[in-house]
């Protein structure tokens, strides 16, 4: 049973690894033998979160790319190919939200990063290693989406529309690739215990609503959404594609 969910050896990219869901993924991935490069934007963040591997026996590196800049994510896979010579498993994780208000208040500019980061920074890494996966004969691609993608949330309406594009591009690029023996999912989290989420679960008036909505009467901690991050990148799923697992305590359950 162990060998279903072993990564022993496979070459994984993790973008925004340095914290929350990202660094809860890594540490799975590190646990069950994957070599790591884990990426973000800043440089010491990332030397942090390699040597919290490496101290528990883990094998990581960090290198520094901003997702909405496609010369620094195409740098990102080739360091990763010249460090352990090719690329099995891709968690597109890394995002931003700098607006929380009306959807139509918001600047041209913050319109702009969102879309860069959270859509087309997904899109320039996958295209940059899908050719390493299949010279491998195949690969995973964890998208990490939101269950905001499949019910926008209160004043979010741009990161809303962002992940509701990765699950639409998470299912295309499962028929397209499926060919080649890629395997593409997303996850879908509700509100996790985050720095990036901090401004809702700090809010009482925010967080109390959420929690009484949800029937496991809880926020997610990161380390929830590690276990199903570790199962699309195993061979636990080699029949699984074009999917999203919703990981949020029961809230998207339609209730009366």
């Amino acid at each position: 049973m162990d060998s279903l969910f072993s990564i022993k050896d496979k070459v994984a990219i993790i973008t925004g690894a340095s914290r929350g869901i990202g660094m809860a993924i890594a540490e799975a991935y590190a646990a069950a033998g994957a070599k790591l490069i884990l990426s973000g934007r800043k440089q010491d963040a990332l030397d942090e979160a390699a040597a919290h591997i490496k101290a528990n026996g883990g094998e990581a590196v960090g290198i520094a790319a901003h997702n909405g800049e496609k010369s620094a994510l195409l740098g990102l896979v080739e360091a990763a190919v010249a460090q352990y010579g090719g690329v099995d498993i891709l968690v597109n994780n890394a995002a931003t939200n700098p607006h929380f208000g009306q959807l139509l208040d918001a600047e041209d500019s913050l319109w702009q990063k969102m879309i860069e980061v959270n859509i087309m920074g997904n899109v320039w890494l996958t295209q940059a290693v899908v050719p390493h996966m299949r010279a491998r004969g195949g690969g995973k691609i964890v998208n990490v989406a939101s269950v905001n993608g499949i019910r926008p949330g209160a004043m979010q309406g741009i990161y809303s529309m962002t992940k509701a594009a990765i699950i639409s591009l998470t299912q295309t690029l499962a028929m397209e690739l499926a060919s080649d023996n890629i395997h593409v999912n997303a996850i879908a989290p509700g509100l996790v215990r985050t720095k990036f989420a901090r401004a809702l679960w700090e809010n009482q008036m925010i967080l109390d609503p959420i929690i009484g909505r949800t029937p496991l009467k809880r926020i997610g901690e990161p380390k929830d959404i590690a276990g199903i991050a570790l199962y699309l990148a195993s061979p636990a799923s080699n029949y699984t594609t074009g999917q999203v697992f919703i990981v949020d305590g029961g809230i998207t359950i339609p209730m009366l």
